[in-house]
């Protein structure tokens, strides 16, 4: 099924495609054969800065839970064997608290969608009956509508295997500084304080770059800078609003 033939959905892209596009034809003048990718790089931009004040309450939401995990490990304690119970005075203590569990989950759902779309311009031949004029763009003479798994099968050329090379290192490198930087406070005792568990909780930091791998090159340009502001944005509001001391 094609979620994207319901009539608003369809508005939808067939807007953010003239956008894009539109905003593609504008740096063609500074950018040339790589203005498309610029303008998914402008997006990405855009979208993080909108997101600033979400990304700030994201912060506060970090910080309390760092400071009810005390109390949240005495109610496992005490609760774990009625999960009812614990469920519901769990979430008594999140009101009492006047926070929510979900808080800082915006972000994540925004740029959820946000890649969906851009995943999707860069996918189909054709965006709402007419043809899709940004699968002819390129980076470097890398396609941006083309993934890195299938550049491969189709036999990858020089110029794109070094554009992916530098996105692949990139999300890496900027994941590793992730992990070492913001390492999770890991539990005393517990089924989360096993050195399996450490170690998944650790790799997921690097499961950007392997998704990287499946979605169009646009898709990635987004990745790219969206991980390297989160790193950038988590530095500097960590200090505004620090974790409490362990």
């Amino acid at each position: 099924m094609d979620i994207f033939a319901f009539p608003p959905l369809t508005l939808l892209l067939d807007t953010a495609y003239n956008a894009l596009l539109s905003l593609s034809h504008l740096l063609e003048p500074l950018a040339g054969a790589n203005a498309a990718a610029l303008a998914v790089v402008l997006v990405t931009v855009l979208v993080r800065t909108l997101l600033i004040p979400v990304g700030v309450s994201q912060a506060r939401a970090e910080q309390m839970r760092a400071r009810l995990a005390p109390k949240l490990r005495d109610l496992q304690k005490r609760h774990g064997k009625d999960a009812e119970r614990l469920q519901r005075e769990t979430l008594a203590l999140y009101k009492q608290e006047n926070a929510s569990p979900l808080a800082g989950c915006l972000p994540l759902i925004v740029q959820a969608a946000v890649v969906g779309i851009l995943y999707t311009l860069f996918l189909r031949p054709e965006i709402a009956g007419h043809a899709n004029e940004l699968l002819t763009h390129d980076l470097f003479g890398a396609p941006l509508g083309t993934s890195l798994l299938h550049a491969i099968g189709a036999g990858i050329d020089p110029a794109t295997a070094v554009v992916w090379a530098v996105v692949l290192v990139v999300i890496l490198v900027v994941a590793d500084i992730t992990r070492r930087v913001f390492r999770p406070q890991a539990p005393a005792e517990g089924p989360l304080a096993t050195p399996g568990m450490l170690g998944m909780m650790n790799a997921l930091h690097y499961l950007t770059a392997v998704f990287a791998v499946f979605v169009p090159l646009a898709a990635a340009l987004y990745l790219v800078v969206t991980v390297t502001w989160t790193l950038v944005q988590r530095a500097l509001l960590r200090r505004r609003y620090p974790l409490p001391i362990a």
